[in-house]
């Protein structure tokens, strides 16, 4: 069976690995044949079975693979009796919210690693498998990489989240897109399913799908882009990319270091395969592949007139027409001019400039890349430079720390959610004040965020690479990814100031203050003059470029931006720095502070909600934007902005008490509750937790205690919460999951809570 394995794994006979931290943090999955007792097994299969029943009505797994494994190891049993509140004017005492309280933070630290995190998915788009898979098929490595058992979970996963109409979405609640459809059918294809095979007539019913929808021509630009290097479309039918544009000088109104990193870093390999005009073998497969997925013989196609063309569902971001005009001209003009002598020898020296780019992003992440869309580009791009190359080993050496197993199969995450998911975790256990339960826990996790910051910057003349400052931030993932995130950096330096404050025989020697020095320069560093804060890089770049973006169904991927939430973290952070370092860099971080709160009161939307770039969506954002104002000394009695959205939380609460927002309020960014107007039990922690810094316990506690009631009446019997509807978002119109959510926002919510029962009971 599939065991989960934390840190070094496999490294020591593997010359192509290496680490800069001991492997902290990193995790894999690894299939024993002979592991697991026939209980454990059997308990696997009915999670698995659970799943695929209840897929369509819960469409995110539950981490239960993982939590079988972990909790068995550790003999966890809960042993706090349950508590629930009953409907007849039962009052909720501060008993039994520790009690509630106790059982969450039992089962929850019981899922930590031996380093100190807690593993967790994060997945949710439904075009991150195919890649990798396209990328190892092309190469002649996917039975290498990819054992039976691996290509088994695969297609579990790609079975158990197709749509009911046969088609798949851009990710697992989303509406069927051409996008989502033809990459999952490739990919049954690819791993061994024959036309009408898969689950349920899968192959069948996606063809049926596509074909109904106008075929596979109607893929957006990355679509087409992937499927031209696997040889079933045709470069001549894609918009240009030309590798010459990592030749233009900074003070262009456009050049790379300009664009948002991972915009720039997924093109950077594309232009690459682009310029090459690199197609994989033509195998008897693709060769049927070609045959079912259009409407017409593939000879019969006008590639070019297809350039443009996106299918309805997943047009998000429509071209526009002085775009159009672009690619036409790039196309038409410049294609042919750059391809023909003396200016074809510019396009040699412009792929090699490219992947000059590519190995150094390569080496400077530890070949993990910046993320999931990128890893397979890079990967592919180094094969075709050479197959027999040390660059191309390297990266298949990071594969398997891409691939998460759940219930309903083998998923490609983002990368890994690692130092974000411990951070938020330690505040939501500081937060219980049960420090002399959890002492090892809270110090395992100390060590954890301690070995997981940044300690240089990237190598070499990094500013030339198009590369920011990193030293003294943390990343989304672990150490040796090396692209630090402004928020992951802001929540781990308020952990670890808060670690500082406290006795160091429980919680572990506190950092050095240079280190801390280190994390303030780095968030310093990326303030912009709005007074906000973006996620990975400076902003500055004209907000006009926007315009030009080639995804159809994202949106604000060309340039950063400034974030609430990476503002609203970062000043939480910087009001504790400056407390407890009131004379480092003082004149600055006093500015900082002024000038974010300032930026997170003028941002706020009209009807007193902020929109939430990396949650759904304006509960995510409020929750944020409240906490930084409260950290800023802002409050309800002296903060309009705090007012406004105290109003708005409590005019969209629900019946049951709770709080349920949907993720179509990322892509029409508006407010948009759950069908049904149900509640979701993290989006209701972040609420509560608005509402109580907001002062709501102290004016009217009702809305807090109702809210209360449906967390502690819907804690399962182990402690844990169950799994609902998606929580994360990325790039306005995708949806990631985070499956340890459910168990730190509901016991966090809940600390917070408790803590404002003073007395015995309160009404």
């Amino acid at each position: 069976m599939w065991r989960l394995k934390i840190g070094d794994h496999g490294t020591k006979k593997d010359p192509y690995i290496f680490s800069t931290n001991n492997f902290d943090g990193r995790q894999l999955w690894v299939f024993d044949p002979d592991a697991g007792s026939p209980e454990e097994i059997a308990e696997v299969e009915e999670a698995r079975l659970n799943y695929f029943k209840n897929r369509f009505n819960v469409k995110n797994a539950s981490e239960l693979i993982w939590q079988i494994q972990v909790l068995r190891e550790k003999k966890f049993e809960q042993t706090i009796p349950q508590v629930k509140i009953g409907d007849h004017g039962e009052k909720i005492t501060h008993e039994i919210a520790t009690t509630a309280l106790r059982r969450a933070v039992h089962k929850f630290s019981a899922l930590q690693s031996s380093h100190g995190h807690w593993p967790a998915d994060n997945s949710g788009p439904l075009f991150y498998n195919t890649p990798f898979i396209i990328c190892l098929y092309i190469t002649g490595y996917l039975n290498v990489v990819f054992s039976g058992e691996h290509r088994k979970e695969m297609l579990r996963y790609t079975c158990n989240h197709q749509n009911e109409d046969g088609g798949w979405g851009l990710h697992v609640e989303g509406h069927s897109t051409m996008f989502g459809t033809v990459f999952n059918y490739i990919c049954m294809r690819l791993l061994g399913e024959g036309p009408d095979g898969g689950e349920n007539n899968a192959c069948a019913r996606a063809r049926k799908w596509i074909l109904d929808r106008g075929g596979g021509t109607g893929v957006p630009s990355w679509g087409k882009t992937w499927l031209s290097i696997l040889g079933v479309y045709d470069w001549s039918g894609c918009n240009p990319m030309p590798p010459e544009f990592w030749k233009f000088p900074s003070f262009l109104p456009i050049s790379p270091g300009k664009l948002l990193c991972y915009c720039r870093l997924t093109y950077m390999p594309m232009s690459y395969l682009y310029g090459k005009r690199f197609v994989g073998p033509i195998t008897p497969l693709i060769l049927q592949l070609r045959g079912e997925i259009y409407t017409q013989p593939y000879s019969d196609v006008h590639w070019s007139k297809m350039r443009h063309f996106c299918a309805k569902e997943d047009s998000f971001f429509p071209h526009t027409s002085v775009q159009n005009l672009l690619w036409d001209t790039l196309y038409n003009v410049v294609e042919p001019v750059l391809n023909r002598w003396p200016l074809n020898q510019l396009r040699e020296k412009s792929l090699e400039i490219a992947m000059n780019h590519i190995h150094y992003e390569d080496e400077a992440s530890r070949y993990m890349t910046i993320g999931c869309v990128e890893k397979p580009l890079n990967m592919l791009s180094c094969w075709v430079e050479d197959p027999n190359s040390d660059y191309f080993k390297k990266h298949l050496s990071r594969i398997s720390e891409y691939l998460w197993v759940g219930e309903d199969g083998m998923k490609v995450q983002s990368f890994g959610s690692q130092t974000w998911d411990c951070a938020i975790a330690v505040q939501a256990l500081l937060a219980c004040s049960l420090t002399d339960e959890i002492g090892p826990i809270l110090m395992k996790a100390h060590d954890f965020l301690k070995t997981s910051q940044v300690t240089d910057n990237p190598p070499g003349d990094f500013k030339r690479m198009f590369r920011h400052i990193s030293k003294g931030g943390w990343t989304f993932s672990n150490k040796d990814h090396g692209w630090p995130v402004s928020d992951c950096t802001a929540e781990a330096l308020l952990c670890c100031l808060n670690f500082s404050m406290m006795r160091p025989e429980i919680v572990g020697e506190k950092m050095e203050p240079e280190r801390f020095y280190d994390a303030v320069n780095y968030v310093l560093s990326l303030q912009s003059e709005t007074g906000g804060v973006p996620a990975w890089e400076p902003t500055g770049a004209p907000s006009w470029l926007e315009l030009l973006n080639p995804i159809e169904f994202l949106d604000e991927v060309i340039i950063e931006y400034d974030k609430v939430e990476c503002t609203a973290s970062a000043l939480k952070a910087m009001t504790l720095f400056k407390k407890l370092y009131p004379r480092h860099r003082a004149k600055e971080v006093k500015n900082f502070i002024a000038k974010a709160t300032k930026f997170i009161e003028d941002i706020q939307k009209s009807d007193g909600s902020w929109y939430g770039s990396w949650g759904i969506c304006f509960t995510y954002g409020a929750w944020f934007a409240i906490s930084g104002l409260v950290a800023a000394k802002k409050t309800y009695s002296n903060c309009l902005a705090i007012r406004k959205a105290t109003d708005f939380l409590l005019k969209i609460q629900c019946e049951d008490g709770g709080w349920g927002e949907s993720y179509r309020s990322c892509p029409n960014k508006q407010y948009i509750p759950l069908d049904g107007n149900r509640s979701n039990l993290v989006q209701t922690a972040w609420a509560m937790m608005s509402l109580i810094h907001a002062g709501q316990m102290e004016r009217d506690p009702t809305p807090l205690h109702r809210a209360a009631k449906l967390l502690i009446n819907s804690q399962l019997e182990d402690g844990d919460f169950p799994q609902q509807e998606l929580t994360g978002g990325f790039m306005e119109n995708c949806m990631l999951h985070y499956p340890i959510y459910r168990n730190i926002f509901p016991m966090w919510a809940l600390a917070e809570y408790r803590s404002r029962l003073l007395l015995p009971e309160i009404f």
